[in-house]
């Protein structure tokens, strides 16, 4: 946000529709104009990181940060989804922990149903507090462990079908185009 600011001085103005409270909050800090959708319902670009990404089919893995819900309709709103990695970030398979993010209300029913997909649910906490995280939309998240995942667009349509889902972590095909950094290099998928 700091970056693109910097090169926005002195030029057309640009709309930002933020992913989160706190990357609303830094935009507005630095001149950039933040809207919501209302009427706007397309989005040119959107440019993020991921927690983990398969070449490819550019499959994701994104939320650790816990605004995957707001990350995701953004996205989808999209003509283009580009992300941004290092080299850390890339794998053969999806797997590891995949943030899903559930409604607080009788959330402890939807991990048993979060389970069942084949994942170890456990509901995030803050480093301190005495309450779960909760999102920017109020909702808590559950860092599920999965094993390599084989077929990642059935795992996503498994977990979304399940009642008090509201999203997982799992962009299955939305990316259109990757930066991977590999030292001084740049990889462009």
């Amino acid at each position: 946000i700091d970056s693109l600011a910097d090169r926005l001085a002195g030029k057309p103005k640009l709309l930002a529709i933020p992913t989160s409270e706190r990357s609303k909050q830094q935009a507005r800090k630095r001149g950039i104009e933040v809207v919501n959708f209302g009427p706007i319902l397309e989005v040119d670009i959107t440019v993020d990181g991921a927690d983990q990404i398969v070449p490819g089919p550019l499959h994701l893995i994104k939320g650790l940060g816990g605004a995957l819900l707001r990350e995701k309709i953004v996205a989808a709103a999209s003509k283009e989804l580009a992300i941004i990695v290092d080299s850390s970030k890339v794998r053969a398979k999806l797997g590891g922990v995949v943030p899903v993010e559930v409604i607080q209300f009788g959330w402890e029913l939807t991990r048993g149903h979060v389970q069942a997909v084949g994942c170890d649910p456990v509901l995030r906490w803050p480093e301190t507090g005495d309450q779960p995280f909760a999102t920017d939309n109020h909702n808590y998240i559950l860092d599920c462990t999965f094993p390599d995942i084989d077929n990642p667009t059935d795992i996503e349509q498994r977990l979304s079908s399940i009642v008090g889902v509201v999203e997982s972590g799992l962009f299955i095909g939305m990316a259109t185009r990757a930066f991977i950094a590999r030292g001084s290099t740049v990889e462009t998928l």
